[in-house]
């Protein structure tokens, strides 16, 4: 099991939530050994071009836990999309920077996503779309509900989500990791599905992956990814 997708990590953070300080500095030392562990992500592709295929042009689109940047950031920019990339770890930021200048990155945990942030150097306020890749899997289980929300708040209405976890029965669980220790949580498909429902949100698709890293430091695991639609007003 791994923890974004993208390489990133991003906090809840705030009074009586998890501190995710030690996350981010694992990210930071693993730095660009991430994507040479991980290095297919069909599934983080497809699930983004499902998502745009649902918006018009020049969308505004927010990648939480970006990591290096690669794909989703890049692959969001080559489409025409403005991006606003948001991670934990310094490190991962500084490769995203590289990798997709044409992207605007802040160094941030989800309670940070507020103006200037939210609103960005293009002046633009709410998002048409978030990815949000692997990154609620740095959360325990009793806050992933909260960050669906904070998202959910962060989309236009009708705007869209897509979303990946690894399936597993886990709850703030400890896990070497390339070697360091990182601490995560899953769901099962069906928990998961229903987390997502109850946090204002339709689910337009889902898909299931087995996923066999590169890396022998990091075991096989089942990815699900969801596309979905923020509902209400």
């Amino acid at each position: 099991m791994r923890s974004s997708r993208g390489g990133g990590t991003v906090n809840v953070g705030g009074t009586g939530r998890a501190d995710r300080s030690g996350q981010a500095a694992a990210f930071d030392a693993i730095g660009g050994r991430y994507d040479e562990a991980f290095p297919h992500k069909e599934g983080q592709l497809a699930a983004v071009e499902r998502m745009l295929d649902g918006l018009g042009p020049g969308p505004r689109v927010l990648d939480v836990g970006c990591g290096t940047g690669l794909p989703t950031a890049r692959q969001l920019v080559d489409a025409g999309a403005r991006v606003v990339g948001v991670d934990l770890s310094a490190g991962m930021l500084e490769l995203a920077r590289k990798n997709v200048p044409e992207a605007e990155f802040h160094h941030a945990d989800l309670t940070d996503l507020t103006r200037p942030i939210t609103q960005g150097a293009d002046g633009g306020g709410e998002f048409d779309a978030i990815t949000c890749f692997f990154t609620l899997l740095m959360l325990p289980r009793a806050e992933i509900p909260g960050a669906l929300r904070l998202l959910h708040g962060l989309l236009r209405p009708g705007g869209r989500l897509a979303l990946s976890m690894v399936e597993a029965d886990l709850d703030d669980a400890e896990i070497p990791f390339l070697g360091h220790t990182i601490r995560v949580s899953g769901f099962l498909r069906a928990e998961l599905h229903q987390v997502v429902r109850d946090t204002g949100f339709e689910i337009t698709g889902a898909e299931t992956y087995a996923y066999a890293p590169a890396s022998p430091d990091a075991p096989p695991e089942h990815q699900l990814f969801l596309n979905c639609r923020r509902t209400g007003t």
